[in-house]
């Protein structure tokens, strides 16, 4: 693998200003990546009058499963992919549209578990209590990019993502909550905006990734050297 110079600080303003210049750069990209993993971003919302007759009853039930097998199946391939081509965009590289696919012909069963481990683990906290599931949700962001980008197993991926993301806690948080005020100036500007209002949230989540993950790179690096000298 080539090495990646990235020299963006893991703070909110800079991954936001990249985003903002990945998203220029690489619009028509990113915007099929978003249109296409938007389809799948959850279970349909079914609603059906019942006074119609009593065959309607299994033709709901028929539909709330598909969206369940959709939901955990098939969903989790298409965003983790477009995860990965937000990443290679916020590293100035030209993103390959197999990324939405890929998933299905290898490294499926990893996603796919990732997927559910990560819902797992974020559902309890905020049914437990509201504020672990928000922490849980922080620590957790970056699962989809390491099982995508560094090919790790589901456990792997948690464990590392936990990892990185200590000591940033508060800085996913804030991107999150100017996310949700992004996402609303998009709605407002004739509701088009809020594509362009997702390509930036989204690529300002892959800048703060790919930044964290050039400063910890940089620090093991570093301590390597330090400990060679000493020796």
């Amino acid at each position: 693998m080539e090495n990646i110079h990235y020299f963006h600080r893991p703070t909110i303003s800079e991954s936001l200003g990249n985003a903002w210049y990945t998203m220029k750069k690489y619009f028509l990209w990113l915007f099929l990546a978003v249109i296409i993993s938007g389809i799948f971003q959850g279970p349909p919302n079914y609603s059906f009058e019942f006074d119609k007759g009593i065959v309607a009853v299994p033709l709901v039930v028929f539909l709330v499963i598909l969206g369940i097998v959709v939901f955990l199946f098939i969903k989790p391939v298409f965003s983790f992919g477009s995860s990965m081509m937000f990443v290679e965009a916020v590293r100035d590289q030209k993103p390959n549209l197999r990324w939405l696919v890929s998933g299905f012909q290898k490294n499926y069963l990893n996603i796919v578990l990732a997927h559910l481990l990560q819902v797992a683990i974020i559902g309890i906290g905020f049914v437990a209590l509201i504020i672990p599931g928000i922490v849980l949700a922080c620590r957790l962001s970056f699962v989809p990019y390491l099982v995508m980008d560094k090919e790790l197993d589901p456990i792997q991926a948690v464990e590392e993502s936990w990892r990185m993301t200590r000591g940033f806690g508060w800085t996913i948080f804030g991107l999150a909550i100017l996310s949700f005020f992004i996402a609303i100036v998009g709605l407002l500007c004739l509701f088009v905006g809020i594509f362009p209002a997702i390509i930036v949230i989204r690529a300002s989540f892959a800048s703060l990734y790919q930044a964290i993950l050039t400063e910890k790179n940089m620090g093991a690096t570093e301590s390597v050297v330090e400990e060679v000298v000493t020796q």
